[in-house]
């Protein structure tokens, strides 16, 4: 009997848990390790933070999909591996052995102590939802008048979403108190990544909401004393076992602490270890891929394929191979969204429709009410999509 294990409960892995529910292989063993059961959806995290999605319709649910897929859960962290023996170190003190692995566990960010008030960090989701609901409570029961400030660090589409999404709810909350918005970034440029159309639609959006930006600056003393909320939403980094070579062994990782990984998605140091999403480098292209939800998501049926071929189903493993453009829709808390993709960008209501349309796709084809419905949902999860955003 061959064990495989999905440590992670990112896109990618949801789409391996559907496909295998619908057409498991024998003589092997499937077990997925996550701390969380409820995994937020990328795409739909703003929506959320705007008060426009309840919790439960924007998570995709690991535990029933491992009941569906008659595979093992455990519920446990991810501490450490030892590559060369093929084992797991988890927080439970257990050593799970494995033949074939999956690596799909995102990434974190590490806001700086004493950064404000609150501090909302954008990565990893599945923490956000307990961190939030603190700062609503704070923001409802405390009886004071006095304005907040609300300051996102990052000037990319989570630190510009998330930023919207807030003061949305925060207003919506509690019209007759005054909230501030700022967002800082160290670039000179807002949104770098998308079309100058979408740049100047998302100033426009950041400008109807009260937003002062500081392009070219970084994070100080000063803005944290004055900000009660802090939304930090930089660059994605590697979980502390990546970064540590006595936790994560020989296996072959960026300088950042990403793990390496080839065209078939595997690991460039050891075959038998595979990667996607956040937490893997990309070093079959001349440029790395973006830390996007995305890019975990059309990675998926690649990963899919590729782990059932080693494990013996038949056919050849196939590499994966990036969209040169991507449709980028970010939600800017009010009912409307932004598009962008290569050098064209649209925004209005009709977007935020496309887009809620989209997430709402993906989780549903993601969400098993019943072993007999993984035939439908999986067929339907095979036909050609849109990309998610």
């Amino acid at each position: 009997m061959k064990r495989l294990v999905l440590a992670g409960a990112g896109h990618a892995h949801a789409r391996v848990l559907v496909d295998w529910a619908r057409e498991p292989l024998r003589g092997v063993e499937l077990v997925v390790v996550s701390p969380h059961a409820l995994a937020p959806y990328s795409g739909m995290v703003p929506g959320w933070l705007a008060g426009r999605y309840r919790l439960d319709e924007m998570v995709i649910d690991f535990a029933a999909l491992c009941a569906a897929a008659g595979c093992r859960w455990v519920q446990a962290e991810m501490l450490g591996l030892d590559p060369d023996r093929r084992e797991l170190r988890l927080s439970t003190g257990e050593v799970l052995g494995y033949d074939l692995l999956s690596l799909n566990v995102g990434s974190t960010l590490r806001p700086p102590d004493g950064a404000g008030g609150h501090v909302l960090a954008m990565r990893p989701l599945s923490e956000l939802p307990t961190t939030y609901e603190t700062v609503l409570a704070d923001w409802r029961q405390h009886s004071a008048h006095t304005p907040w400030t609300v300051t996102a660090v990052g000037g990319g589409p989570a630190g510009v979403e998330s930023l919207l999404a807030v003061l949305a709810r925060l207003r919506q909350l509690r019209p007759e108190r005054a909230v501030h918005g700022g967002l800082v970034t160290q670039d000179m440029q807002l949104l770098p990544t998308v079309s100058s159309g979408a740049r100047r639609a998302a100033a426009r959006a950041l400008g109807r909401a009260g937003v002062t930006l500081r392009l070219g600056s970084t994070w100080c003393d000063t803005m944290a004393r004055t900000s009660q909320l802090v939304l930090w939403a930089t660059g994605a980094q590697a979980h502390d076992w990546q970064r540590d070579v006595l936790r994560r062994g020989r296996l072959a990782v960026s300088e950042q602490g990403f793990v390496r990984i080839d065209a078939h998605l595997r690991s460039v140091s050891h075959p038998h270890v595979f990667a996607t999403g956040d937490c893997a480098h990309w070093e079959a292209g001349t440029q790395p891929l973006p830390k996007a939800g995305v890019v975990a998501v059309r990675m998926a049926p690649v990963l899919s394929h590729n782990l059932r071929v080693v494990l013996g189903a038949p056919g050849r493993v196939v590499p994966y191979r990036p969209q040169r453009q991507f449709l980028v829709l970010m939600a800017t808390g009010d009912g409307r969204a932004i598009a962008s993709r290569g050098p064209f960008s649209a925004a209005g209501a009709w977007a935020w429709r496309l887009k809620d349309y989209i997430d709402r796709r993906f989780v549903t084809r993601h969400t098993l009410p019943s072993a007999t419905a993984v035939s439908k949902l999986s067929t339907a999860s095979n036909t050609q999509e849109r990309d998610p955003a």
